[in-house]
């Protein structure tokens, strides 16, 4: 028995990695039954009459329905400084998705070299002392910093198409040969061109290219859970006086102490209270 990792699945075709090779490999008919494996799951496959089959899929970390990938360490939150400009609120809200699904984010912010030196110190000061890693690329940039990212780790590209997510990893591995496109001046906002979930092999690690996260929804979001699951507000609420705070007019909230303080960005908070009345707004649309 081998244990390996799923990379690609077509049809009921799956195509999966272990020994420093890619097999194809079919599935045991009890498998396609219920919860099915999917991309990132690790599997046990057994060599059966001269061909690999799956027998097993390994208790998952996390897993994701779009991208529907399983396993992922981190998100590499993408975004560019122009065409699309940067947006704090997003790459909040980003943060706030991500989080939720127990993936760490990593902020890269493409096209630095276009940037003003204000605007570089400000996202460093903003995100860089709330203890988020913050990677800056773009022409003549070091490509090392995203290689040791990327490193025996699963990961995700998140952000608006047109911020050069695809030619971010083309640079690191012009192998890859992933589908860019140049964003669209009309609009002002690139088009997808992913089409299908697969993990690719980049700096001995893995990426799913794919428009995950592209879309901001809390609709289903637990606003509890989401006061939980916030990088730089973890811990906070064990020192509330409720342990249901949310933080917002509560009295002896540690966290609005902290965000008086200075110890916790003004500006994050203010985009969660934002997020907390987009799921209070799609809780009254639904019932």
């Amino acid at each position: 028995m081998k244990e390996a990792i799923i990379t690609r699945i077509v049809s009921n075709k799956y195509t999966v990695y272990f020994d420093s090779e890619f097999h194809d490999v079919v599935a045991m008919g009890k498998m396609r039954l219920g919860d099915k494996p999917i991309v990132g799951d690790r599997v046990e496959v057994e060599l059966l009459d001269e061909k690999y089959v799956m027998q097993k899929v390994l208790p998952r970390r996390n897993k994701l329905i779009r991208p529907h990938v399983a396993n992922i360490d981190q998100a590499l939150i993408v975004m560019s400084v122009l065409e699309p400009d940067f947006s704090y609120t997003l790459v909040d809200r980003l943060i706030f998705l991500i989080s939720l699904n127990d993936i760490e984010p990593i902020i890269v912010i493409s096209k630095a070299d276009l940037a003003s030196e204000s605007l570089m110190t400000s996202i460093r000061e903003e995100y860089e002392k709330a203890g988020y890693h913050v990677i800056f690329t773009g022409e003549g940039y070091d490509t090392q910093p995203l290689e040791e990212i990327l490193k025996d780790k699963i990961s995700v590209l998140a952000g608006q198409s047109g911020v050069g997510k695809s030619s971010i990893l083309n640079r690191i591995n012009e192998d890859l040969e992933l589908n860019t496109q140049e964003i669209s001046k009309a609009l002002g906002r690139g088009k997808h061109t992913t089409r299908h979930n697969q993990l690719y092999p980049i700096a001995q690690g893995w990426i799913a290219d794919t428009p995950g996260f592209s879309s901001l929804d809390f609709s289903m979001v637990d606003p509890l859970e989401l006061s939980r699951s916030i990088p730089d507000f973890r811990g906070y609420g064990d020192d509330c006086r409720y342990r249901d705070c949310l933080h917002i007019k509560e009295p002896g909230c540690a966290l609005k102490e902290a965000v008086e303080n200075g110890s916790v960005s003004k500006v994050r908070y203010q985009h969660y209270l934002e997020c907390l009345k987009l799921i209070e707004e799609t809780k009254v649309v639904r019932y």
